[in-house]
Order: structure tokens, then C-alpha cells, then sequence
């Protein structure tokens, strides 16, 4: 998905995570603006991310819940998504991501994402 949509990690520290991604001509909603699907893919990754950073190299994660809060059009050249961990668990890890439109230098906040992701010992399976 990421490769599909042109975005890419731009930090990565310990619960913290930025993806970029340019806002495309297929990637836009009827009125101009980056489609929501777009806006909510690189929050998802974005946390998803975070919560891998904190977790041993066995293990992947899977999004249980997700909710978006739309703030304001995705206008510009460029979305940015800044994934954190809340709370890190061993069962559930609670999560939140910030999206923002870059545009002309400025960035106007669009979105805010919370979940939760659940971690998966892949050497148990």
C-alpha cells in the first residue's frame, strides 16, 4: 500500500513514527482535496509503525480498531502522518497519529487518528 501510494518513512525513533506522502492525481476526491482513504492509510501506517518500533523483531502488528476524526480538507502538495504509541501493552497497544497537509510550506492539520493494534509473535506461529 505504501509503494502504491508514493509514501515513505521520514522517522522513526522509539513509539514515534512520520510518513510522507505526496498527494497524486489518483489520490484525490471528487472536489480536489486527498481522498480520506489516503488521509486514513498513512495514519494507520503511521501508528502501526510506532507500535512495531517498540516491539521485538519477531513480532508484527494488526490494526483492531481505528477512528478518524476529519478536521479540515487534505489541500496541498503533500500529506504528513506523525504516529505515536500511547500506551504500549502486551495485549493491546493504544495508539494515535496526527495528520497534517503541507502546502506551500504551511501545514494545516487535518486529521486525528486513534486506535489500537494488537501484537503478534510471529515465532509462535
Amino acid at each position: 500500500m505504501m509503494a502504491t501510494l508514493g509514501a515513505k518513512l521520514t522517522r522513526i525513533e522509539n513509539g514515534h513514527v512520520d510518513i510522507e506522502a505526496p498527494i497524486l492525481a489518483g489520490s484525490l476526491q471528487q472536489q480536489g482535496y486527498a481522498h480520506a482513504g489516503l488521509t486514513f492509510a498513512i495514519g494507520d501506517s503511521a501508528t502501526g509503525y510506532s507500535a512495531l518500533s517498540l516491539l521485538p523483531e519477531t513480532h508484527e502488528v494488526l490494526t483492531t480498531e481505528m477512528k478518524i476524526n476529519l478536521l479540515a480538507p487534505g489541500k496541498g502538495e503533500r500529506l504528513v502522518a506523525r504516529g505515536r504509541v500511547i500506551r504500549p501493552g502486551r495485549r493491546l497497544m493504544v495508539v494515535q497519529s496526527d495528520v497534517f497537509a503541507i502546502q506551500d510550506g504551511k501545514e494545516s492539520h487535518i486529521a486525528l487518528l486513534t486506535g489500537t493494534m494488537i501484537p503478534v509473535d510471529l515465532s509462535k506461529t
